[in-house]
């Protein structure tokens, strides 16, 4: 909050000091009153009232320019924190890199890029008129104090024993918005996980059973928000009862002087409109004593995303990149990537995006690229030499032309040849604005194997000097697999490319198999070698084409072709 304040200093001073006119001139009226009444109206002097008019007038102006400029100021001011903080947010998650979708829920980031950067905004917001407010109300009390000691001191001692009171009720409020909070970030992450996987929910009939753990946990974030709805209530009751209790004190306190002689029926008034104009700086106190706790509570949960580690730190003093074509070596798993190969990479699901991260420099793991730690080379060079395309790789909303070609540099005769390489040439074709065509948001009006291909001809387009894809043509049927493994083959000839599958059509167009079983390497060899010498690696590809142990046999009217063909249902 201090760093946001630091940020937009200037504005927050002008936006102060348009408090200050603006409820200064305010409490100025009653004075000016009191001054009109007992020094023109009452010995009848027309032109004492007629100047003090005037100067009620030019208070009036000031107090209606001061506050359109504080306005506006003041959401100028909020703006600014509140972008200012999804900026922060989505810098650091830009530095997370691939290890953001591990630590973090999608629901708590649409969170803070929604609800809390409003919430955040909205304490800056009130920074104006807090400041008016207590410089308005140290100034009423002086001028009370001058004109009756009795009521001056009951204005001193009344005002903090409202806002200690008001505090105090504002606790519950606090505890109950945190947990408000919570449920809120909990249920925005159950709906974004539905909605990324509503194909797989309606595949496996369990749509009821969402539904029904979805509106459990809705009804507990409705139970949260009237708990914070009652005490919101209690405080809005005391912001009118507590000033309204102090009105009449000091009406009750005036009018008794006034009957004893020993105020004037001018300073009477001045009283009573004092009292007045007092209401409205306590309930500002109350407002912002209210919108700091709620950024309070928002500001926690974006500090929690900033916290988050860093895996891969740009180094201190880099060292110099090494010249294209160079061999990629992962020190954790002993793999090596020559320079030039298409290497094909069988292991476990679970470590296949381990070892794309950190082929790709995205952890701290020991990797050399042409002998350099890939750690103590530039990020900025790693992405350019080595580009990781994995199973949670995206498209983004807009034009189609725009989430195949994101840096805008490439031709359509390019985009054709990646389009060609991926085999999605048919993808684009079919739809009626081509290229130009609006993709929605992760492209989901496309199916899960056209989706694939487009995400394998954007990689491909990018031209790396190493490309690493995950299970690039698990969505797609066995012809379209097979012609993506001739032509990706063909498109990256002269080019490292390393593929994490265990497809054996893919398997076999490899110039090199690599058999990671435990994430580290066995055996390396073309991939009938492997199946010849290899019984682990045998059995995970039979595995994957369904076909028996020696000794077994298959079920009646099953061939391998008609397996392999069946794992393309997703297109």
């Amino acid at each position: 909050m201090l760093w946001l304040a630091g940020r937009i200093v200037r504005p927050l001073s002008a936006a102060a000091f348009c408090g200050l006119l603006w409820l200064g001139s305010q409490a100025l009226v009653p004075v000016v009153v009191r001054e009109a009444i007992d020094d023109g109206l009452v010995p009848g002097e027309m032109g004492v009232v007629l100047s003090w008019s005037a100067v009620l007038l030019a208070l009036g102006v000031v107090q209606a320019v001061s506050g359109t400029i504080r306005r506006r100021l003041n959401m100028h001011n909020a703006l600014s924190a509140g972008f200012r903080t999804v900026q922060l947010v989505v810098g650091h998650a830009d530095r997370l890199g691939a290890s953001l979708e591990r630590k973090v829920d999608d629901g708590e980031l649409v969170s803070v890029g929604t609800s809390d950067m409003t919430t955040i905004g909205n304490a800056f917001d009130i920074v104006g008129r807090a400041v008016g407010a207590l410089v308005s109300t140290v100034l009423v009390a002086a001028v009370l104090l001058g004109q009756s000691l009795p009521l001056g001191m009951l204005i001193i001692v009344a005002l903090p024993a409202i806002i200690l009171t008001m505090g105090y009720t504002l606790r519950p409020l606090h505890r109950r918005q945190g947990a408000y909070r919570d449920y809120q970030g909990e249920l925005t992450s159950r709906l974004t996980d539905v909605v990324a996987g509503l194909r797989v929910l309606r595949g496996v009939g369990g749509e009821t059973s969402f539904a029904r753990s979805y509106r459990e946990r809705s009804q507990r974030v409705r139970a949260a928000g009237s708990r914070v709805a009652g005490a919101e209530a209690l405080i809005r009751g005391a912001q009118v009862l507590l000033p309204g209790l102090l009105v009449a004190t000091v009406t009750w306190v005036g009018a008794h002087a006034a009957l004893t002689g020993t105020v004037t029926p001018g300073e009477l008034v001045a009283f009573y409109a004092y009292a007045a104009f007092l209401v409205e700086p306590l309930g500002i106190f109350t407002e912002t004593a209210d919108r700091f706790a709620r950024a309070h509570v928002a500001a926690r949960r974006a500090v929690a995303v900033l916290r988050l580690p860093v895996d891969s730190v740009p180094p201190e003093d880099p060292l110099p990149v090494p010249d294209r074509g160079q061999e990629l070596v992962d020190e954790h798993s002993g793999l090596t990537v020559t320079p030039g190969e298409l290497l094909v990479v069988v292991t476990p699901p679970a470590e296949a995006a381990r070892l794309a991260d950190r082929l790709g420099g995205y952890t701290k793991d020991p990797v050399t690229y042409g002998g350099a730690p890939l750690a103590e080379l530039p990020p900025e060079a790693v992405r350019r030499r080595i580009l990781v395309a994995d199973s949670r790789s995206r498209l983004f909303r807009g034009p189609l032309r725009a989430a195949l070609d994101p840096h805008g540099t490439a031709d359509d005769a390019a985009i054709a040849a990646a389009l060609r390489a991926a085999v999605a040439e048919d993808v684009v074709e079919a739809l009626s604005d081509g290229l130009d065509t609006q993709v929605t948001a992760d492209g989901r009006r496309f199916s899960g194997g056209q989706r694939q291909r487009l995400v394998l001809a954007r990689a491909v387009l990018a031209d790396p000097d190493v490309l690493v894809v995950v299970d690039p043509t698990s969505a797609v049927d066995a012809h379209t697999e097979n012609e993506i493994g001739r032509r990706l083959r063909a498109a990256r000839s002269g080019r490292t490319t390393v593929l994490i599958s265990s497809s054996p059509l893919l398997l076999d167009r490899a110039d090199r198999v690599a058999f990671l079983p435990g994430g580290r390497v066995a055996a390396t060899g073309t991939h009938r070698d492997l199946l010849a010498a290899e019984p682990g690696y045998r059995l995970v590809i039979q595995r994957e084409t369904g076909e028996e142990l020696p000794g077994h046999h298959a079920p009646a009217g099953s061939t391998p072709a008609s397996r392999l063909a069946s794992r393309g249902s997703a297109e």
